[in-house]
């Protein structure tokens, strides 16, 4: 494997590395298996399983909707000593987003058991209280964390962040230092570790205003009116509706409902980035140069990080793109990239 990676011609800057990689690409996909696991105030997170010998690994051998994760009691597997990797995905993202489909796959099919935490309203079912997740909700990574151990309590454990869930992983690593050790490594990619910087450009620009802000705000929204038919009071629906960027949306909801002050509080409280000196355990953070969402002078650097976190900044790859091949390409540098990491091959 390159290490450097390089992209096809035919996707030759981040705008288009980001969004085919994201619409087009070909990647087989996974069976999940759901744990529900109750919050200490009261709410859920949906844990999406796949352990070998225990779930069927493509989720064409399932009956049913393909890759529709299935409810199940789940019990400890204190049999399973291998190796088993958490991902927490990216804003709106979830077990069926394309790169949490091609990564657990590859993972699983090396003897990997994999497992995608989905932050609260993120499974396909609101979550029970007015308030959501956010980009420093390390508690609820405490919570899921325990949950792995109760489950796989032998397991050789490894963790992975997507981008917006690469910040609250870094961040946790951080605030834990050695108490993190229970993981053999972690990663991040196209991780934004300062969220002032990626959120104010993703409200600058044709594709930031027009493009990108527009996709997540075509969820989030839909949320916020189920959330404001139980919690009237407690939600400012109108300003929800009129917010046209995450700006204004974290202003008027996340940053409040969060105990922020408004956006800027929020996202300056929470990034991970000043935090960074502070990890204990492997840490692969990889962020590609051309990332759109995430300006080239935000990036950490030498200065910012411990001496166990690894920088990979490579020239090309987009916002979770690292595509390959011939159209429509594949996705499979990522997860070798992640692999080779934590093999211990750098």
């Amino acid at each position: 494997m390159n290490l450097e990676y390089r992209p096809p011609l035919w996707l030759p800057e981040g705008q288009s590395q980001t969004i085919i990689g994201s619409k087009l690409a070909r990647y087989p996909r996974i069976h999940f298996m759901r744990q529900r696991i109750e919050t200490p105030d009261g709410d859920f997170i949906d844990l999406d399983w796949n352990i070998p010998a225990q779930h069927p690994l493509d989720a064409k051998l399932t009956t049913g909707t393909a890759s529709t994760p299935s409810p199940q009691v789940a019990e400890p597997v204190p049999q399973f000593t291998g190796k088993a990797l958490v991902l927490f995905h990216g804003l709106e993202g979830s077990s069926q987003s394309h790169y949490a489909q091609s990564l657990c796959h590859d993972f699983r099919t090396r003897g990997w058991a994999v497992v995608v935490a989905h932050f609260r309203g993120c499974s396909g079912e609101p979550n029970r209280l007015p308030r959501s997740y956010f980009s420093g909700d390390t508690q609820d990574v405490s919570t899921v964390m325990a949950a792995l151990r109760h489950r796989l309590p032998h397991a050789q454990w490894y963790a992975a962040g997507v981008s917006m869930g690469g910040n609250v992983l870094l961040k946790y690593l951080a605030e834990q230092g050695h108490q993190a050790d229970f993981l053999f490594a972690a990663a991040s990619v196209s991780t934004p570790t300062d969220l002032v910087a990626t959120g104010l450009q993703l409200g600058k620009g044709f594709f930031g205003r027009f493009v990108y802000t527009p996709y997540f705000l075509t969820t989030m929204k839909p949320k916020m009116r189920e959330k404001a038919q139980r919690f009237p009071d407690m939600i400012d629906i109108a300003h929800i509706e009129a917010a046209r960027n995450l700006q204004e949306f974290d202003d008027c909801y996340t940053g409040p409902i969060h105990g922020f002050k408004n956006a800027i509080d929020y996202w300056t409280r929470c990034s991970s980035k000043p935090e960074l000196i502070h990890i204990r355990i492997p840490t692969l953070i990889l962020n590609a140069k051309n990332d759109p969402f995430i300006p080239r002078e935000s990036l950490p650097t030498l200065r910012d990080v411990s001496s166990t976190v690894l920088l990979h900044q490579p020239e090309h790859g987009g916002h979770v793109g690292f595509s390959q091949g011939t159209f429509p390409h594949k996705l499979g540098w990522l997860s070798e990239r992640l692999y080779r990491f934590f093999e211990g091959l750098v």
